[in-house]
């Protein structure tokens, strides 16, 4: 089964993008004053059009392999197939894969992932880079967050919905390989 992973950054400053007013309007978004942001670390599965987001404090290589785990203990109960993890390549994920490939430690992912690294600079391959935008033009864009909690929940009960199966998520990440 392939399944591609991702990193995010979601900020609680607004972000401001092109939209349709009435002709002569004068749109103010409120922003908020500080940089806060929430991390999430997305897998996505094109075949079934699910996502599992993990969210790490911060990205580096030890959390690539936390949120590895924490994937493939959910996949451990629905699926017995081979998983082929497709990354970027992030100096957090290169480090992550190195270690997983020659390190003892790293036996129960090896056992369960094939880690298949993106060409450089080729963040279109990567089919979760859709859900990213997606989120942000519905969700988050044009939009005032009074605080992180606010945002962390909206974006929480966003990603939930595509915890299961569903048609949005799969054409979302369709295209032909």
């Amino acid at each position: 089964m392939v399944v591609f992973q991702d990193e995010v950054h979601f900020t609680v400053e607004a972000t401001i993008t092109r939209q349709w007013f009435p002709k002569g309007s004068c749109p103010k978004v409120r922003s908020y004053p500080g940089r806060q942001s929430v991390a999430y670390s997305g897998f996505v599965i094109p075949e079934t059009g699910k996502l599992f987001t993990v969210k790490p404090e911060w990205f580096n290589f030890e959390t690539t392999i936390d949120s590895i785990r924490k994937f493939i203990q959910s996949m451990a109960q629905q699926t017995q197939k081979k998983l082929y993890l497709i990354m970027d390549n992030a100096p957090w994920h290169k480090k992550a894969k190195r270690l997983i490939e020659t390190e003892e430690e790293y036996a129960d992912i090896q056992n369960a992932v094939t880690i298949v690294s993106l060409p450089p600079y080729s963040p279109d391959l990567n089919p979760i880079e859709q859900v990213w935008r997606v989120t942000r033009r519905e969700k988050t864009h044009n939009r005032y967050w009074s605080g992180l909690p606010k945002l962390t929940a909206v974006l929480d009960e966003w990603f939930g919905s595509f915890a299961e199966p569903n048609e949005k998520l799969a054409s979302l990440c369709s295209f032909a390989w």
